[in-house]
């Protein structure tokens, strides 16, 4: 489903590759598709920091979910910390001009077709901007480039700017699929915002027709040979080529994401450790249990980190439960079990080193909140695939899962709120996530320390930006494309 590329990532290797933190890896591997297509794929990791700025090109007539995954990649990639910004063609279109009917896409409407590549135009020259004064390694062109005309338009683009340009195809011709996909977005967009769903849903299916009389789709055998891009069929169904985008599923669910109980070391005001729950904890995970009960949420998966205080409260659910060590509290090294007064008694310089920048500070022979997204990347991926799930985790792994659903930076990450006792229910919707707390009613100690008012010098040990984690989607992906 590709056609020449360099570094394509299956999902039976990006496994393996999960659990190789920075090896150096080389391997050829030959497997045929259940599309018919033989590919030879060779994946080479080099230990070079740079690589240049890359564009995702979304491809595919409307209602294929391309914003979607657009959206989704894009959350993705800057939680790992690849600045990332989608920049989606219709909300130009918007701005341009008032959207009156289906007619504005035909393509002998000479005068909307000039409209519609200026405003693809001022798309590209935004996304320049963003690669090179912004800061962006990463732009998501999220429109639908049906023709090897504008395709061909994004390429020179690329070439003359230095840009690795990457083509994500959307194939669906499934009629439920994008019948439902037009009744739960589409319709509801601006373009609709004065007009019955009816009258809606009709106007964008002729709209899609006027797509389907021009698209022409990426052709790997012929035309598209020498391009790299993946095809996705009927929204991940048939196959997905990438790790991550094969976890993206649209089904109802709903994520449970909560701490421990309060435990022995909360109590003392001490940084990490192994204690059991208080008396207080155990209450909260005797609430805890009768909260799933009450919720009934169905085929539960629940999963804790291996330490005590994480274990002891999900034992009380009476339910299996799987162990993460990856859920695991972010590892303080030498400031172990130490109070926040010890630990600047004691180390003055790395409490102030702390203060300065939360994120990328790297506890000595511990860690930082980036190695803890690294870590816990894993989780998120199988997260992604799961229904229903309750994780029962610590407060930095925590801060660590919400900001990859809440679309937080990483400056904000290190002082998100996740009080002990409290549920935090996630119910992904279109483009984001419904969030509910729900405190059980068991007091707690407060363990949550604003954000200082301290300078801006950067922490020492702070790792190394350029050089990405060896299962970071797209990031080795999108180097040295053909």
């Amino acid at each position: 489903v590709t056609a020449c590329m360099k570094e394509v990532l299956t999902s039976y290797l990006m496994i393996f590759i999960t659990y190789s933190v920075l090896t150096l890896i080389s391997l050829s591997l030959s497997l045929s598709l259940s599309l018919s297509l033989s590919l030879s794929l060779s994946l080479s990791f080099s230990p070079h920091l740079a690589y240049p700025p890359t564009v995702i090109v979304m491809v595919g007539l409307p209602a294929r979910g391309k914003t979607y995954m657009s959206k989704k990649l894009t959350r993705y990639l800057n939680w790992i910390g690849l600045p990332t910004k989608v920049f989606n063609v219709g909300e130009y279109r918007r701005e341009a001009v008032n959207y009156s009917s289906y007619d504005f896409f035909k393509s002998d409407n000479e005068n909307a077709v000039k409209i519609r590549h200026q405003c693809a135009l001022a798309a590209l020259r935004d996304v320049k901007s963003y690669l090179t004064d912004e800061g962006g390694e990463v732009a998501v062109f999220d429109a639908t480039n049906t023709t090897r005309d504008r395709r061909d338009m994004i390429l020179d683009f690329g070439g003359v700017n230095g840009f690795k340009i990457f083509f994500i195809e959307s194939v669906c011709d499934d009629p439920n699929v994008i019948a439902s996909n037009i009744m739960e977005v589409k319709v509801s967009c601006p373009d609709y915002q004065d007009c019955n769903k009816n009258d809606a849903m009709l106007d964008f299916q002729k709209r899609i027709e006027c797509y389907k009389a021009a698209y022409q789709p990426l052709d790997p055998d012929r035309y598209d040979r020498e391009l790299s891009f993946i095809q996705v069929i009927d929204v991940g169904r048939r196959f997905l080529i990438v790790y991550y985008l094969m976890n993206i599923h649209v089904q109802p669910r709903a994520i449970y994401l909560c701490r421990h109980g309060e435990s022995l070391g909360n109590l003392q005001g001490r940084l990490g450790g192994d204690t059991g729950l208080s008396p207080r904890g155990r209450k909260f995970a005797t609430a805890l249990a009768g909260f799933v009960e009450q919720q009934k949420p169905r085929n539960l998966k629940v999963w804790s980190s291996q330490l005590c205080r994480s274990i002891q409260t999900a034992e009380d659910l009476g339910t299996p439960y799987e162990q993460w060590k990856a859920l695991n509290d972010i590892d303080a090294g030498l400031c172990e079990d130490l109070t926040y007064d010890e630990m600047k008694e004691r180390f003055p310089e790395e409490f102030a080193l702390r203060d300065e920048d939360k994120y990328y500070y790297r506890y000595p022979s511990g860690e930082s909140y980036q190695d803890l997204v690294q870590r816990v990347e894993p989780v998120i991926m199988e997260m992604e695939r799961q229904e229903n799930v309750l994780v029962i985790c610590h407060q930095a792994v925590m801060r660590c899962l919400l900001a990859y659903f809440l679309d937080k930076s990483a400056e904000e990450m290190p002082y998100l709120k996740c009080p002990l006792h409290t549920v935090l229910k996630l119910t992904p919707v279109a483009y984001g996530c419904k969030v509910e707390s729900i405190f059980l009613n068991v007091e707690a100690v407060n363990t949550h320390r604003d954000r200082p008012e301290v300078g801006s010098q950067s922490a020492n040990r702070r790792p190394s930006k350029g050089l990405p984690p060896s299962w970071m989607l797209f990031t080795l992906l999108l180097c040295d494309l053909l």
